[in-house]
Formats: structure tokens, sequence, C-alpha cells
């Protein structure tokens, strides 16, 4: 049996598309191909494109003066696509320490008044960034975004823009995730991203303006919190005035008085007030509503600044042993997303292929993804947000625990947590994987401190969601209990899970990764116990073909056989409160998707969608029928229940 061919535009061929919202409007496609979906403006220039580009694996460049636009710029690449792939053009796997960008361009300018910024999405793994010769600064962070403002090295004519950008795939204290330290791609991991990989642009901006802006939405408060940060407070009479729609619907509209850059006040929400009929305004993987919001600064009665943005109403939280979203227990069906294409490594080959990703996690019957060992781009997940999956954020592993690594680590981290979380797709938080970079957290005092200390700083930063401080084995403190069991048969996962008294074993001693799941004793908070990792399926490879997989099978027929069987073992679970299935794709040697790597389904969809819906025996049917009774009597509009 062969995968269904796609249709000319790439669309698997289903008969169930019922949960894909259709977002294919102008307006919406417009704002969801721009570079930071949460804070729209309508005046920005995009760099992606032919650049003129060096390797200077002598690291000569500094010294010879190529930021001034000189220099040996020898070859052209096509940004965002790092030079190790396909589509950059270039296709160099060496590991190469520095490599130079040089574009020149006629940028929009500015007029009295205005500025002009410069933004890089992200950049592996230093960068330092000059225009006519002009530094601008530096950033170091491979997969967060940063900018500068530009105005004053804008010269006449063509400008030249020039990035420099360091990356050592022998420092294994640097955040990298997946990619490999080794030349070749070994085990489970992959060939390196250097340098620029997502998009490049400029933006004109007002000097009195909204540089970051943040939601956070109160479901039982029938309230939404705004924190904005301004450029620089207005010289007089300096206000923030903020609407909130629901489609048509005005939902609020409220103005406060500017004091210093930074300002945050809640907003109330009366729709959500009455209790029965709050659920037409809920976020949910099954009816992804969003609040849309205008911000503008207004100064002087005159408005100087207004950008466009969203949210989603919506809570999460754990509670007695349960995934909870919006009040009601979620059973968790996530798959594992490495975010990897063959064409393009970690770079999406395209702003439809973002998309289309998250359409392919839907169809497949899956309700989230957990995102691994890398920080996604913005674009992506506000096509979760819009069409409703449910994402597990995950910084990027370092290899060694190292003060230089900490540091490394947690300030990258922090960039991350700012910089998503304000999406309503985002519903757990992951600092660390299966200690990676904490190799002896069992026996090092030391490293359960880091881990504990990235628990809590998450939490101080975000106290609205979930934070898992190791998944996978050797949690120190988590809200929930993700543990990696790549049993090859349904059988040792249905004992191993089979009642209180089992997965209380399987916590404290049984060690199905090989290591305890809980250091200590586990803390009871009601933490549900999720599968966060588990399956791994792979065919048989052909002789001399790398692959990897956790087990293997022979034919699509004992594919088909075993997935049923793994993923019945765990919704015939009392306890488990969820599964991650790894993995989504194929991705270089790892053969273990539901998808190959060039994302065509391994079975027919229908299928793995029948697999992978059935109802889970933890959220038995009658709570469901309950919760399916409530919502119609609340109205024929309230959110479709979660399970």
């Amino acid at each position: 049996m062969s995968p269904p061919p796609p249709t000319p535009d790439g669309h698997l061929e289903t008969k169930d598309e019922t949960d894909v919202t259709d977002v294919s409007t102008e307006q919406t496609q417009a704002e969801l191909t721009y570079p930071r979906p949460q804070l729209v403006r309508d005046r920005w220039q995009d760099l992606c494109g032919e650049w003129d580009f060096a390797f200077d694996d002598d690291d000569l460049g500094l010294a010879e003066g190529w930021m001034s636009g000189g220099g040996a710029f020898d070859r052209r690449i096509t940004v965002p696509y790092p030079p190790e792939s396909k589509l950059s053009g270039v296709h160099d796997t060496t590991p190469r320490p520095v490599v130079w960008y040089r574009l020149r361009v006629a940028l929009d300018r500015p007029t009295e008044g205005e500025r002009l910024l410069l933004h890089l999405g992200a950049v592996d793994h230093s960068a330092r960034v000059w225009l006519n010769g002009d530094l601008l600064g530096r950033h170091e962070g491979g997969h967060t975004p940063f900018s500068f403002d530009v105005t004053e090295s804008l010269v006449e004519g063509e400008q030249v823009l020039v990035v420099r950008a360091e990356d050592h795939a022998d420092d294994v204290t640097q955040p990298r995730g997946k990619q490999d330290w080794l030349e070749e791609p070994h085990g489970i991991w992959y060939h390196r991203t250097t340098g620029i990989w997502q998009p490049v642009w400029t933006e004109v901006v007002p000097q009195v303006r909204v540089d970051a802006l943040h939601w956070t939405p109160d479901v039982v408060g029938a309230r939404v919190r705004v924190e904005a940060t301004l450029s620089r407070v207005p010289a007089t009479g300096g206000r923030v005035r903020v609407r909130l729609r629901l489609g048509e619907e005005l939902l609020a509209e409220q103005e406060v008085r500017l004091l210093d850059r930074h300002v945050a006040f809640d907003v109330a929400l009366p729709a959500a007030r009455h209790g029965q009929y709050r659920g037409r305004l809920l976020w949910s993987p099954s009816n992804p509503n969003l609040v849309d919001a205008v911000v503008e600064v207004v100064e002087d009665g005159r408005t100087v600044d207004t950008v466009r943005s969203y949210f989603g109403f919506r809570s999460v939280g754990v509670e007695d042993g349960r995934f909870v979203l919006n009040g009601q227990p979620c059973f968790l069906r996530l798959a594992l997303e490495q975010g990897y294409w063959p064409e393009s490594h970690l770079a999406a080959p395209s702003a439809e292929a973002l998309k289309r990703e998250v359409e392919l996690v839907k169809e497949l019957g899956f309700n989230g993804i957990r995102i691994h060992q890398k920080v996604e781009d913005p674009r992506f997940l506000a096509w979760c947000d819009r069409l409703g999956l449910l994402v597990w954020g995950e910084m990027p592993s370092a290899f060694e625990f190292a003060p230089r690594a900490i540091e490394r680590v947690t300030r990258e981290w922090l960039e991350v947590v700012r910089r998503d979380r304000s999406h309503p797709c985002v519903v757990t938080w992951v600092p660390l994987n299966e200690s990676w970079g904490v190799w002896d957290i069992g026996e090092v005092e030391e490293q359960r401190h880091y881990a504990t200390a990235l628990y809590h700083l998450t939490k101080a930063l975000d106290g609205t969601r979930p934070v898992i401080s190791n998944d996978g084995w050797e949690h120190t403190d988590s809200d929930i209990w993700g543990v990696h069991d790549y049993a090859a048969h349904g059988a040792s996962l249905a004992a191993r899970y089979d009642g209180p008294d089992a997965v209380r074993r399987v916590l404290s001693d049984r060690r199905p990764g090989r290591k305890r799941v809980v250091l200590g004793d586990p803390v009871d908070r009601g933490q549900p116990v999720v599968l966060t990792e588990f399956g791994g399926l792979s065919y048989t490879p052909s002789e001399g073909e790398k692959w990897f997989g956790y087990a293997t099978v022979g034919s699509v027929e004992e594919f088909e056989d075993r997935l049923r069987e793994l993923v019945s073992a765990v919704l015939d679970s009392s306890e488990l409160a969820g599964f991650c299935y790894t993995q989504l794709t194929d991705t270089e040697q790892e053969s273990n998707g539901l998808l190959t790597e060039d994302r065509r389904p391994k079975l027919p969809v229908e299928v793995i969608r029948e697999i992978l819906t059935r109802p889970a025996r933890a959220i038995p049917p009658e709570e469901i029928d309950a919760s399916r009774r409530a919502a119609a009597r609340a109205s024929l509009d309230m959110m479709p229940p979660v399970e």
C-alpha cells in the first residue's frame, strides 16, 4: 500500500478536513506572511532573496574590513535558507565557523518624525550587523529575533547591509538542539543550520511607537491584561487606546494615560461575564476563536502609531491528574514536531509550508504538537493560533554543563518566553529535555539546582502555563510528569501504566527510559502523567541506508497494526493524560515518522486519524457527555468540548 498522492496544490487527499478552519481571506493571508504576526504594521519591506555570500574559515574578514562592503563575497545565497541547505543555492554542509552576507538594496526611507528599523528573525549562532560600514550591534543566540534602529546610518541612494555570523560546530555550550556537532549527521542529530534562517525585513515606524505587546487572558476574571512597551513616552498628553473585537462585535474599548515607557493594565470583557454565553469567546483546538485588537498611541489627541494584534481567550492548567483547557479535561494527542525540511533544514521552504504543516497535523487527528529542540518561526505559531493546535514550546539544548552554557541557555530562553507568551496555542513550556546538558543530574546537586531554577524562572515569567523542568526523565519539579517510553509493543505499555500503583512505580523506580522519571519523592500537586515520547516506528531500511527508529516493522500492514497496538495501549490507560507520538515526519536518517520527509503519509490519512482519535479511558464518556449537555444548554454557539 503506497501513500496517497498529494493534490496539485500539495494538499493530501482526505475526506475529513472539518477541523481545519478556513482562513483564506486576503487580509488574513497578508497578515500571516508578515514576520511578526502579533504586532503588525503596514509599512514593511522584505529583504529575503539573493544576497552576496562568503565563507571566512580563517576569520580574516574583520581584519580586512569586509564590514564596509568589500571583501571576498565570491558567491550568492538565497536568504533565509542556511548555506547547508539546497534552497540556499550554496548547499555546503562542511562545518564553517564564520560566514558573511552582503546586500546592496534601496530601502524604504523614513520621513521627518519617522524611524527605520531592521529586523532579523534568527541568525545562528552569534551575529554582528553593519549598515554602510556602521556597526549596528551584536546578538548572541541562534533562535530568537533582534532589531536595530538604522536611521542614522542611512545614506543617499543604495544601502549596503552586511551580516557576519559565527557558529562553531564543536562548541557544545551553544544551545544547538538537534544540530550535529560532527561533520555528517548520525543517530538522531541532523545537518547544521548556520547563519540567517528566518526573515530579514525593515519597517518604517513613528518615533513614538509600540515596541512590544503582550496579552494575558483571565477567563474567570472576564478580562485581559495588556502589557505594552513604547519607544519613549510622548512629550505631552500621551495615552494608549485599545479596541477589541470578536468578528464585527466590539468587545471593549479602553484608553489609559502614559506615565512610563512600560504600561500594564486590565481591559474588562463584559461579554465574558455571562457564564452561560462565555463559551463563544473561548479559544480551543475545536473552536479557535481569536479576539482581534487595535492598539493606538495617542499624543495631544493625535494618533501617532497604530498596530494590529490578537489574542486567544482561554485558560490552561493541570488538575487531578489531567490537563485542563478552559476548565475542562483535555486529553493531549500530540505529535513530536522537528520542524525540519530536507531542502531547507530548520528554515521553512515557504510561508505556505508553515500553514500546510499545521493543516497536516490536524488532518491526521492530533490536537497539538511538541516542538522539539527548536524555536519555531512566529508565523508557524500564528497558524497554530488560527487553525487551533496546542503547542509545547521547548528550548534547544546545549550539550555541556558549564557556566557558559547556563548563561547562554538561560538568556535565550528568556527571549523565547518573552517572544511567544502571547500565543494562545502555546500551552506548556519545556526548558530542558532528557537531561541534555545536565547529563549527571541524578548525582550532581548543581545540575538539579539548574533544572529547578529554570522551572521557577519560567513560572515567574509566565504563571499561566504548566512548566516541565526536564521532559522525559529525571524531573526535579514539574507541573506535568512527561515520560519517554519507547516500548516496542502495546502489551508493555499497558502493563506499565495499568492503574495508579503501576504509574507510581514508573515515576519512582521502574525507569522506562533507563533513568528515574522523578528525582526524589514525587510531590503530588495533581500533575498529569503524559507519555511525551513513544512509538518511533520505522520501516525496515534498504540495504546500506542510514536510518534510525525505536522499533522496526517490515510492511505497511505491520506498521498499521503496531501503531494501532501502541496507541490503543495509551488510550486504554485510566492514568495517562495524553501522549506525544514520535514523530510527525521522517527527518534525515530518522525514518520513524508518520509522514515521509516530503510530507507524504505512510498510511491513508483516514486510517491514522481513526487510530489517534478514539476516545481515551482517562476521560470517561460520562464526563464528555456532561460537558456536551452543558454546552448545549449554554448556547448553540458554545465551544464544543475539548475531547
